[in-house]
């Protein structure tokens, strides 16, 4: 496989871009947006650029980077020659259809069609398709060019042939690939997204304040990052999609989201991407300030 196809310019997609262009694949980037398009290659090549003044990569590498990314605004132009075409658009359902329907259509026979999706079902989503054998999960975590972990997600009709064909192709971009199951949330989001629910429901109740509760799982279980601050990084919209697909598809009372996270979202408040969630990220991106709605 040499011939990578990237949907959606966003964070997740331009940083699944990156780490492709960086391993020297050639990578087709597609998005409905140009200005998406510009902004995602600006973003990869800042990020570069860090790297760079770390002293991990030569200038020379970096442009070798960027001329293995190519722009497009049309799947049907960037997908005739691809091996893998990873999707990585907003989580939502409706959405996620209608690309694969489209990249099922656009895509050589051969090819491997990836979601990047973080909790809906790889089974749903192959079922849209004429090849369900060759559709497969591919999780990747932010910031994918720094996160190592990648879950490989199996379908009900993903073949062993494309399961260890993108196993194997995780470990050549240097990331470290964990087999998983296709249920609701998979692994990681299984355990992480209640958490960050409880953690929301333990504020909404009024038993601890924004830092205080950041503050406990910092230093109480040796997290980096604390669920609150943590769910502004993800953006709420996503925690709140995710908790969705994983209430509806265990009808479980404990994956149903916090009435708080469903107004904050609801009101635009989406975490460090809107400027503002648990904290205000409009002097600074470090969650350095409560947000005024649960300053004391």
């Amino acid at each position: 496989m040499k011939n990578i196809v990237v949907i959606g310019a966003g964070t997740m997609g331009n940083g699944i871009a990156h780490t492709f262009a960086q391993t020297g694949f050639n990578v087709n980037l597609v998005d409905v947006s140009t200005e998406a398009l510009e902004k995602g290659l600006k973003t990869i090549t800042i990020n570069l650029d860090r790297i760079v003044a770390k002293g991990n990569l030569t200038e020379e590498q970096k442009n070798e980077t960027l001329n293995n990314i190519s722009t497009f605004t049309q799947l049907e132009d960037a997908a005739k020659n691809a091996d893998l075409i990873v999707e990585a658009a907003t989580e939502n359902i409706d959405l996620k259809l209608k690309i694969f329907r489209q990249m099922d259509e656009l895509a050589p026979e051969n090819c491997i069609l990836a979601t990047n999706t973080s909790s809906i079902s790889i089974t749903k989503i192959a079922s849209v398709t004429q090849r369900p054998e060759k559709v497969i999960g591919m999780h990747f975590m932010n910031p994918v060019p720094i996160m190592k972990l990648v879950e490989i997600i199996k379908g009900y009709s993903t073949t062993k042939e494309t399961f260890d064909a993108v196993y194997e192709m995780s470990k050549t971009l240097g990331k470290v690939p964990v087999e998983v199951n296709d249920y609701p949330g998979f692994v990681a989001n299984r355990i992480l997204m209640p958490m960050i629910n409880e953690s929301i429901e333990t504020l909404y109740n009024g038993v601890a304040g924004v830092e205080e509760i950041d503050t406990v799982m910092k230093l109480g279980m040796a997290h980096p990052m604390g669920p609150l601050q943590l769910a502004d990084f993800i953006g709420l919209d996503v925690c709140l999609a995710i908790l969705n697909v994983m209430y509806d598809g265990f009808k479980n009372p404990k994956y149903a989201p916090n009435p708080l996270l469903v107004n904050m979202v609801t009101a635009g408040k989406l975490g460090v991407k809107s400027g503002e969630g648990f904290y205000d990220y409009s002097e600074s991106k470090k969650a350095e300030k409560v947000a005024k709605m649960f300053a004391k």
